[in-house]
C-alpha cells in the first residue's frame, strides 16, 4: 500500500480528552465577546473540521449538530443556523477525510475552502429567510480566514500525537 505524502511521521494515537478539550477551547474562543464582525472567522467551525477529517469516528456529525445549537443559543440566531451549518460541515469533511488527507496542506486549505464557504452560505440564508440583516462584502472573507488557519491548525492539533512515545537514540520512530 502506498502511504499518503502528508504523512512524514507515524502519529500516536490521540487522547480524547484533548479532542474535547480542544473543542471547548475553540467554543470559549466563540464566546468571547470582541463584537460580532463579519469577517471573523469560525474558530470552533475549523476544529470540528479538522477533528472530523483527522478522527471521523470520535467527533462525529451529532458533535457538530451539538455544538451547533450551543452557538445558536449564545449569539441569540434562528435555533438551527449554527447547528445546520456545522451539521453540513461535519458530514461533508467526514465524506472527504481520507481523499483530503493525501493532499499535502496549502492543498487541503485549497479544499476545504468550498466547505466554508457553502456553511456560512448556509448560515446567511436562514438569516436572510429569517428576516436579518445583509452582512455586508467582508463576510466574504470568513470563509477565507479560516482556510489560511486551516495549516496552523492541524500544525498544532496534531503537535502531541508526533512526540516520540519514549526517546530511543536507536529508534528514529
Amino acid at each position: 500500500m502506498i502511504m499518503p505524502r502528508s504523512s512524514d511521521q507515524l502519529l500516536m494515537p490521540v487522547n480524547p480528552l484533548f479532542v474535547w478539550f480542544t473543542l471547548l477551547g475553540a467554543l470559549a474562543m466563540n464566546l468571547v465577546p470582541l463584537g460580532r464582525h463579519p469577517a471573523v472567522p469560525d474558530l470552533l467551525a475549523l476544529v470540528l473540521v479538522f477533528w472530523n477529517v483527522h478522527q471521523a469516528r470520535r467527533v462525529s456529525v451529532g458533535v457538530a449538530f451539538m455544538f451547533g445549537l450551543v452557538m445558536d443559543v449564545h449569539d441569540g440566531a434562528v435555533l438551527g443556523q449554527h447547528a445546520l451549518a456545522y451539521t453540513l460541515l461535519g458530514y461533508v469533511a467526514t465524506t472527504i477525510h481520507r481523499r483530503l488527507l493525501w493532499f499535502s496542506l496549502p492543498s487541503q486549505a485549497l479544499q476545504i475552502l468550498p466547505l466554508f464557504v457553502a456553511a456560512h452560505l448556509v448560515s446567511f440564508t436562514v438569516r436572510m429567510i429569517a428576516g436579518g440583516m445583509l452582512p455586508g462584502w467582508e463576510a466574504l472573507l470568513a470563509p477565507v480566514f479560516e482556510a489560511l488557519l486551516w495549516p496552523l491548525a492541524t500544525w498544532l492539533l496534531l503537535a502531541p500525537q508526533r512526540r516520540a512515545p519514549d526517546r530511543d537514540q536507536n529508534r528514529p520512530l
